[in-house]
């Protein structure tokens, strides 16, 4: 008998969130992550979401991280039936509470608004499609796997993590699907990390494989050189000290905010750090900011060394003028601060959190700076304030643009096209490549290139389906 299996391209097709993946093996259904499309009302897209399978027919899921755009949909596949186990890896299993439980509680906040304001005009009141608890559900069926431990889930399937370098636990996943006569390996890169990311090691290099599913976010470029884009923070840090204003970034919760800590604490150890006052204004960064802390240690010491780092320090030892915001009234009280403060507050792009209520605040003043540190998807706030729009509406209010603005591309935690070339080149057994969690433009330049080595590439569609 020959291997009957299939897998769906159910997200992350052509686009650079919600990243999922159906696996069809030996009357079994594996999901691969189940991750939330990013950018728009998520009242709505949650309460008219269909999954395009019964949550409860799944056995499993496979997380490669816990990054909203891969992980965020689980309590409402929770909610909806799913009961099996969820596999990632140790650290992954710590952070995935924090994630989801923000991630449903910003939710139920806007939901609850939603229906205050429904209720004054006499429409109909909208029902919570999933729960807190849900989330904690998530919590219990999460199933630890350390790298490099190959397990049997279910018959027929072996498991390996790989590290993926991105942010802390995030893995590439290795499929073994086993028929009676045949087996095939599939390898699902997850979100591949930028080698020069200061806390985390590079992506592990693969052996062998028959089937690959490759992001391509940064499929059509490289980054800038990571020795100029911090020259570049630094010359933004300077010239907002010196128009007497203060500098904002955007936080990605996690890994993000933890490599900027990184960067700023350096700075100081460098004299070159003209702030005296450094707000962590995200609960949840501050909350993963701790995780990370467990695991300082055991990472890179040749890049932390240069920042002072001596082993059972944390990362806010190293900024002495660092205060983390918990509170919202000390978050508000942030903006009474005119000048010689950097404010770094989610969401990282800009569609929902305390960086709202900082830019309603700041974004009008010529005197203050703007930096963002990461992809910006379409459709959010932080896209089109790269691209140059210069009036918004915020809160019901006109808002002119007056900030200055900044996009450095060089702390991203993607692998850039170099990166991912090589990496592809890297796998061995002539592979059938498909290349997913990116843009149409980015996928096209990346299979180019690839075709260029001799890899064959194909571009999925939302709703595809390949024999395994």
């Amino acid at each position: 008998m020959s291997l009957d299996a299939t897998l769906q391209f159910v997200g992350a097709a052509q686009q650079v969130t919600g990243s999922c993946y159906l696996i069809k093996h030996n009357n079994k259904q594996i999901l691969l992550d189940c991750g939330m499309v990013q950018g728009g009302d998520q009242v709505r897209e949650w309460h008219s979401f269909q999954f395009s399978f019964k949550p409860k027919d799944i056995d499993i899921v496979i997380l490669s991280h816990v990054h909203i755009d891969h992980s965020g949909l689980l309590p409402l596949l929770v909610a909806r039936g799913f009961n099996g186990k969820v596999f990632c890896t140790p650290s992954s299993a710590e952070l995935l509470p924090i994630l989801l439980k923000d991630s449903v509680h910003l939710y139920l906040k806007d939901l609850e608004w939603k229906n205050k304001k429904a209720a004054r005009a006499g429409k109909k009141i909208q029902p919570a499609q999933l729960t807190l608890q849900d989330a904690e559900r998530v919590e219990k069926l999460c199933q630890p796997v350390p790298y490099k431990k190959r397990l049997v889930p279910m018959p027929g399937l072996e498991l390996e993590f790989a590290d993926a370098g991105h942010i802390l636990g995030s893995a590439i996943v290795q499929l073994w699907l086993k028929g009676h006569k045949s087996m095939r390996k599939l390898v699902f890169s997850g979100d591949l990390g930028n080698p020069t990311t200061v806390l985390m090691y590079d992506p592990a290099e693969i052996g062998l494989a028959d089937v690959v599913l490759m992001e391509s976010t940064y499929g059509d470029r490289d980054h800038k050189n990571i020795e100029n884009t911090v020259q570049e923070l630094t010359d933004v840090l300077a010239q907002a000290h010196r128009d007497g204003g203060n500098v904002f970034i955007p936080a990605f919760a996690l890994g993000r905010t933890q490599e900027i800590l990184y960067y700023l604490a350096l700075l100081h150890h460098q004299g070159k750090l003209p702030q005296r006052l450094i707000f962590l204004d995200s609960p949840m960064a501050i909350r993963v900011t701790e995780v990370y802390n467990k695991y300082l240690t055991r990472l890179e010491q040749k890049d932390l060394a240069a920042i002072g780092f001596k082993p059972g320090m944390q990362l806010q030892d190293l900024l002495p003028m660092l205060r983390l915001t918990e509170k919202v009234e000390d978050s508000m009280a942030i903006n009474r601060i005119s000048q010689g403060a950097i404010i770094i507050a989610g969401s990282g792009m800009c569609n929902g959190g305390r960086i709202v209520h900082h830019l309603k605040h700041n974004l009008w003043k010529n005197s203050n700076h703007l930096i963002f540190v990461g992809f910006q998807v379409n459709g959010t706030l932080g896209r089109r304030l790269v691209n140059g729009e210069k009036r918004i509406k915020l809160f019901g209010q006109d808002i002119v643009v007056k900030a200055q603005i900044h996009t450095l591309g060089g702390f991203s935690a993607h692998a850039g096209q170099s990166e991912l070339l090589a990496w592809a080149k890297a796998i061995g057994g002539q592979p059938q490549f498909y290349l997913v969690h990116g843009e149409i433009e980015a996928q096209q330049a990346l299979q180019v290139k690839l075709e260029e080595l001799g890899i064959s590439a194909e571009i999925p569609a939302k709703g595809d389906v390949i024999t395994l």
